[in-house]
């Protein structure tokens, strides 16, 4: 393969791609809470929990929020073949990969540029999944493979080898840009510091001074406090030069065992290492907890429904403190149990949840309540000394734009008001939703100069006369109606289009589930009309798969 070749992971369905409506979200504030007075000056209200689709949620997303999320985090359906309680994950290795790229592209454009994303899946989809991402994110921004060990008994019942760990795949939006921390040091990497020899300058460790090849000009003899000579072991050779070597020596920098006579290690001091240390790629249960610990956490907000695989607050709690710092903000657009939110919520980050499942209401809702009312006692609570406070807003996707009436014909939907309308067509043109208090026709704006203005009125002459006087000369405005009268190409400063006629073809309307369902994917075009508009009705793809899928959600 040469270097201009790219590697890509090829399925069937892989050229059939969902032309997705940009929803608007409806807040719900029964369902919001925040505390009743501020705890800290950094506390944030403004967290989202989006109930939907997550891939419609994603694209909706997608306007406000691109390039500012500095994580993403998901654990999405592993695709076993098993039916879980809260998810059936069986679904068909070609379309659960052609879902999961639908939802990382969008990712991708969320992401800041210093950000990352983290996946956590089995051996199922995992190697699969890798390549996926690199054709998405790019070879060069791949970071790691992670092994979690997401249990301590083995699984006796497995056939072969009992499966303990899960994959963690981490990808930077671009490497030599990405932000990360180091991990805080903790009493048990402290421990390996030792002051033998009553330095002053505090504890150190001894470091090897040897390097894992021969090279002729570094391999000579040593000679020890006791006058003993001695040379690096077979195949190997010394770090330094023997100028090097004497300069440490001189500054008593080395250590040659109690009594004199060992090879030499290095003297590295406490003080001199860096404040925190690098992560590396295995997170033992110990450190960062496993399923059993994540499900004696959820039995706090609900103990009749527990998840089967849920994530420790400890496992979130080391992504956030590698990936962000205080105020960023985190995205989880699979939030099963809301771990995420609730680990960064305690962390003082910003976030936003997508969950479709009803464990939105009955697991994550219960979840935030309590961590907003500081009584969850449990995760990472004690830990990071959370005390409560901030809040979060509870939105859910409106209904399509568009919707067939008894005719069959497709029209703008009866559960859209007014401004409703107005933001809609904002989000679907590319302008910002932004209504004026004091002019009725700037409903948004692309730039400081273009406007837009939206209305199911039918526009005459004098209308749009008096609309274009308005605008005057230096400002430009779309015009979106019902219908309107007259040659519109008299005024230059106007652009006037007629809804719905003018959105028909943009996406694929009434299509309000994208979930990791054979029976939910969008409809691929028919070959005898390349150019029709998808409806998202059914699935050819089904029809293709209906034998071997594990089934739907």
């Amino acid at each position: 393969m040469t270097k201009k070749q790219k590697l890509e992971l090829t399925w069937v369905g892989k050229e059939n791609r969902p032309r997705l409506e940009p929803r608007i979200l409806l807040e719900d504030s029964e369902k919001s809470h925040h505390a009743v007075h501020r705890v800290r000056d950094d506390d944030a209200f403004d967290n989202r929990l989006i109930f939907g689709d997550n891939l419609l949620a994603l694209k909706a997303l997608e306007q406000e929020f691109t390039g500012k999320v500095k994580c993403v985090f998901i654990d999405p359906p592993y695709n076993t073949g098993s039916a879980f309680e809260h998810y059936d994950d069986g679904v068909e290795h070609s379309l659960w990969l052609s879902l999961m790229r639908d939802r990382l592209e969008i990712i991708r454009r969320l992401l800041a540029e210093d950000g990352s994303l983290w996946v956590t899946l089995d051996d199922n989809e995992a190697h699969y999944f890798r390549v996926l991402g690199d054709e998405i994110f790019g070879r060069s921004n791949f970071v790691a493979d992670i092994a979690w060990q997401k249990k301590y008994a083995p699984g006796n019942n497995e056939k072969g080898i009992s499966s303990d760990h899960d994959h963690i795949l981490l990808w930077a939006k671009n490497r030599p840009s990405w932000a990360w921390n180091l991990l805080p040091r903790g009493e048990k990497q402290d421990a390996a510091y030792k002051n033998p020899d009553n330095d002053p300058r505090g504890v150190w460790k001894p470091s090897d001074l040897t390097r894992s090849e021969h090279r002729e000009r570094d391999f000579y003899p040593i000679i020890t406090p006791s006058g003993k000579p001695v040379l690096p072991a077979a195949g190997r050779s010394w770090s330094r030069p023997p100028e090097e070597i004497e300069r440490l020596r001189a500054d008593n920098r080395l250590w040659f065992g109690p009594r004199g006579d060992a090879k030499p290690s290095l003297k590295r001091f406490l003080t001199d290492v860096q404040e925190g240390i690098v992560a590396r790629t295995i997170w033992l249960r110990d450190e960062v907890g496993d399923n059993e610990q994540a499900k004696k956490e959820a039995k706090q907000f609900n103990d009749r429904e527990i998840f089967a695989t849920p994530k420790p607050e400890k496992l979130l709690q080391r992504v956030m403190q590698i990936a962000t710092n205080s105020g960023d903000l985190v995205l989880d657009s699979f939030a099963g149990s809301g771990t995420t939110g609730a680990v960064a919520h305690k962390m003082h980050r910003r976030w936003i949840m997508v969950e479709l499942g009803e464990h939105c209401h009955t697991h994550i809702i219960p979840r935030l309540t309590k961590v907003i009312d500081g009584e969850d006692s449990g995760g990472i609570t004690e830990a990071v000394g959370w005390q409560g406070g901030g809040g979060f807003r509870y939105f859910h996707l409106a209904p399509s734009l568009l919707q067939n009436d008894k005719w069959g014909r497709e029209v703008i939907s009866n559960a859209y008001n007014a401004a409703m309308l107005a933001e809609a067509l904002c989000k679907l043109e590319g302008f910002t939703y932004a209504p004026s208090d004091t002019v009725y026709w700037q409903q948004g704006h692309s730039t400081e100069r273009d406007f837009i203005y939206v209305t199911t009125q039918t526009l005459g002459v004098e209308q749009l006369q008096q609309l274009s006087e308005e605008v005057g000369p230096d400002r430009t405005l779309l015009v979106l109606c019902s219908a309107f009268r007259g040659n519109t190409d008299r005024w230059t400063n106007l652009t006037v289009k007629k809804i719905p006629n003018h959105i028909r073809s943009k996406c694929e309307w009434g299509h309000d589930d994208y979930s990791l369902n054979v029976e939910n994917l969008p409809k691929a075009p028919p070959k005898s009309e390349p150019d029709r508009p998808r409806t998202g009705k059914a699935s050819t793809q089904q029809e293709l798969f209906a034998a071997k899928s594990g089934g739907g959600k």
